[in-house]
């Protein structure tokens, strides 16, 4: 075998290869920080079938607190015995949106069951949500809740 013909090949296809145009860039993508988006609802994408949602509007929120929002199960001395949702919001001084899906097969029958809500600031209880009752594992809104000031 000649290698003289081998090495003729090889050499014209690195040629080839190099002579040919750059590929253009993509046009950039528009990241996810970019797109409109509501205040305060983070982008969960449509309901499941398997799950329902309460969603609503947090009044009385101040800029940069810290919400932490929660679904739980209570027992007859006011405890929380399960939780069955829970999210954190950041405050912008505007009403803040709200969406907080859950498993309606783990929501359990005749218990008490309350959306509950606190802010903190800073590191420092601010502002309280006074309980708001649940009482069917259906897709609900409840509107405006109002947060009031800590004791």
């Amino acid at each position: 075998m000649q290698l003289r013909p081998l090495v003729l090949i090889t050499l014209f296809s690195f040629l080839v290869a190099c002579s040919s145009e750059a590929p253009k860039p993509a046009a950039p993508q528009p990241t996810p920080a970019q797109e409109k988006k509501v205040p305060g609802i983070e982008d969960l994408g449509p309901l499941p079938a398997y799950q329902r949602e309460i969603s609503g509007n947090l009044t009385n929120v101040p800029a940069g607190a810290e919400v932490e929002m929660a679904l739980l199960v209570i027992d007859d001395r006011s405890r929380p015995q399960q939780l069955l949702a829970s999210s954190v919001l950041t405050g912008n001084g505007k009403p803040l949106a709200f969406r907080l899906r859950f498993n309606p097969e783990a929501f359990p029958a005749g218990a008490r069951v309350e959306l509950r809500a606190r802010a903190s600031q800073s590191g420092q209880l601010i502002l309280h949500l006074p309980a708001v009752r649940i009482t069917q594992a259906i897709t609900q809104t409840t509107g405006p809740l109002q947060l009031v000031k800590a004791p």
